[in-house]
């Protein structure tokens, strides 16, 4: 891929366009490597590197640029002098039957994103579904905030809420007037599903997936949790 092309992956249109995003930095091409020891798809990665990094040992073909080239390519203010351009296709691993679902609905913050990657890696068993309209997995702060986990959560985009009864037997939600999370039944669900940071999930397609719902208790006097925490409460729960 020329330099012009790659510039332009900072752009979601460019990354769909041209099938690939930026990984940058030493600690997320070193999760990159490590990844790809268990994922082969993930050899077609390209590495681009300033002198500085002459010497990195890398199975990916490497290239060496200048340090203004890598300033252009860089999504970032002070580049550390390495990134990876990455096939998106083949960065989500293959997931299992036995695989928890995690929905989550038009989720808009890449902080929140890359955070909830980084709960369902550290956990495993969970497969991360994102509807249509939710923010760009691939986007370079999203891939930043997860801190490598992107590559190792199994990942489906703009799965349609409405097919989700077609694949789980039992699904869960939360909220104010549902459940405790402790209760047994919030173990027997198989998807859980959580709303937008601002809108939730709309109440008739809850309704009309018959989901189950429950609520994390607290005493304090604030009116929810921040998404990112509530999924990582509920995932610690399923697991625990």
């Amino acid at each position: 891929m020329k330099i012009d092309q790659i510039k332009k992956l900072h752009q979601k249109k460019y990354r769909q366009e041209l099938g690939h995003c930026l990984v940058e930095g030493e600690h997320l091409v070193l999760e990159l490597e490590n990844a790809a020891k268990h994922n082969p798809k993930l050899a077609a990665a390209k590495l681009y590197v300033t002198a500085d990094y002459a010497d990195w040992s890398t199975q990916f073909e490497k290239i060496e640029v200048s340090n203004k080239q890598m300033a252009g390519m860089s999504d970032t203010k002070s580049p550390q002098g390495i990134l990876a351009v990455v096939p998106m296709a083949a960065i989500s691993p293959m997931a299992n039957e036995e695989t928890v679902g995690i929905y989550l609905h038009e989720i808009q913050d890449p902080g929140n994103l890359g955070t909830i990657l980084r709960t369902l890696a550290w956990f495993g068993g969970f497969r991360l579904l994102l509807s249509p309209g939710s923010v760009d997995p691939f986007n370079p702060k999203v891939i930043r905030s997860s801190m490598g986990a992107l590559f190792h959560v199994p990942m489906e985009l703009d799965v349609d809420i409405t097919t989700l009864p077609e694949r789980f037997s039992a699904i869960g939600c939360l909220d104010m007037q549902g459940e405790p999370l402790s209760s047994p039944a919030f173990k027997q669900c198989d998807c859980y599903i959580f709303g937008n940071e601002a809108r939730g999930v709309p109440r008739d397609q809850l309704d009309s997936l018959q989901a189950k719902a429950f609520t994390i208790p607290g005493v304090g006097l604030i009116e929810s949790l921040n998404l990112a925490t509530a999924v990582n409460l509920s995932v610690y729960e399923r697991q625990r």
